[in-house]
């Protein structure tokens, strides 16, 4: 797993000056946070190595895990690795180390994984693969001390005795609970105002979970009957980790990298589905087009970097502001669009003004100010404005370009087409009193 991070909101020239060291343009909650995780994990593994007596057998079985951890790494590599936090099946190589081995190999495990996720898959900024590979080995490590001190002898892990391979699934889910929480605190120490379920478990993150529970603790049954036996957990262990590369690179093709919301491609389906759906069944529905102010001035102030910070403040706002069913995505630059299926004029304009009042009140933080932006927005009406998505954006457009036109920081519905003057019994048309 990667750890997230976000850079403060700096000036370009105090950004500049330190961009040989990300990690110290970074808030000092999460330098502080990131550099005692590094530092107690590199102290307790020269502790441990002093009192640990290195063996050729357990050598040998850390060496064929990591090799085999190695072989899905680059069986994968040319798919590529999505960015921010990406989930692979890692776990399954690192818990048989957890439990068949001393809590010192648990803490080196990572290290030559991250190494080569690093060089052979993706770059990233230094300092989020050493965290990872500290708070991956020192949730591992405490694992692997409460399975010790639980099963006295781990080779009965492989006998196939059901106190054993409960206390295994225990301490898995151990690790998976402080690996979470140690890249949940760093992820709100980056983001204060970030919410903790985004970096938390949803329903996909706790399946995946499980799965990775379930394969590191069949990989140490295996591995403790015979080593030789990973040659076979090899091959579908790889299988399924191309699997989940390929869904989260497809699910990232769809997803706007700065905001996190669909890019216009994927919305575009989206919304061409939905109004597919309510001109079947006669629903209503209503397509609302958003466009922070004056958001040139705020890039030329703050530089682009605090833009982005922008962007995706606006962006969760706005998530956070709708129903699970409405197509949120980013259109371009700073617009955003929303569809909302089922929604009449009326409702329509109770959302867009309570998203407009939202971002109104959001305040981003930089170095020495804070920004508050705000909205403006057009709303259009399916059968009303248009009748398909074509229709639909250049009427919302119209009302946007009003809103603007008005004073921005408002709401605005299409203007009502001007009505044909009235005509005379012979079709002339006729003077209006």
């Amino acid at each position: 797993m990667t750890a997230t991070g976000q850079t403060s909101a700096r000036p370009r020239s105090a950004i500049c000056s330190r961009s040989r060291w990300p990690l110290l343009a970074q808030p000092p909650a999460l330098v502080s946070y990131v550099c005692a995780i590094v530092v107690f994990d590199a102290v307790l593994i020269a502790v441990l190595a002093k009192s640990t007596a290195f063996h050729a057998h357990h050598v040998a079985m850390f060496g064929a895990l990591t090799a085999c951890g190695a072989v899905c790494i680059e069986a994968t590599r040319r798919l590529g690795m999505p960015a921010g936090v990406s989930r692979d099946l890692l776990s399954a190589w690192w818990l048989p180390v957890a439990f068949l081995l001393p809590p010192v190999y648990a803490l080196l495990a990572p290290i030559p994984m991250q190494i080569l996720l690093q060089l052979r898959v993706r770059a990233t900024v230094l300092y989020r693969r050493v965290f990872s590979a500290a708070a991956i080995g020192l949730a591992a490590a405490s694992a692997s001390a409460v399975f010790h001190r639980s099963v006295s002898v781990p080779a009965h892990l492989s006998a196939g005795e059901g106190g054993p391979i409960a206390i295994a699934a225990a301490c898995a889910v151990l690790f998976t609970v402080l690996n979470t929480a140690l890249i949940a605190v760093a992820a709100h120490a980056s983001d204060p105002e970030g919410r903790w379920g985004e970096v938390l478990w949803d329903r996909e993150r706790v399946l995946l979970d499980a799965v990775e529970l379930c394969l590191g603790v069949l990989v140490a049954v295996v591995c403790g009957l015979n080593l030789a036996l990973l040659l076979l957990v090899l091959p579908p262990v790889v299988l399924l980790q191309r699997s989940l590369l390929h869904a989260q690179l497809q699910a990232a093709a769809r997803t706007d990298p700065k905001t996190g919301l669909l890019n216009a491609a994927a919305w575009q389906r989206e919304a061409d589905t939905e109004i597919v759906r309510a001109q079947r069944t006669g629903d209503a529905l209503a397509l609302v087009l958003v466009d922070i102010d004056h958001f040139k001035k705020v890039n030329d102030t703050y530089g682009h970097l605090v833009g982005d910070q922008v962007l995706a403040q606006v962006a969760a706002t706005l998530r956070t502001q709708l129903r699970e069913y409405d197509v949120v995505g980013r259109f371009g630059g700073e617009e955003f669009v929303v569809l909302l299926p089922g929604a009449d004029v009326h409702e329509a304009r109770r959302v867009a003004e309570r998203l407009r009042t939202r971002v109104g009140r959001m305040v981003v933080p930089a170095e020495q100010a804070t920004i508050t932006v705000t909205v403006s927005a057009g709303v259009a009406i399916m059968n009303v404005h248009g009748e398909d998505l074509i229709e639909l954006l250049a009427a919302a457009d119209l009302a946007l370009y009003r809103a603007k036109e008005l004073g921005r920081d408002r709401v605005c519905l299409p203007a009502a087409p001007v009505a044909p003057p009235p005509r005379s019994a012979d079709g002339a048309a006729g003077a209006i009193p």
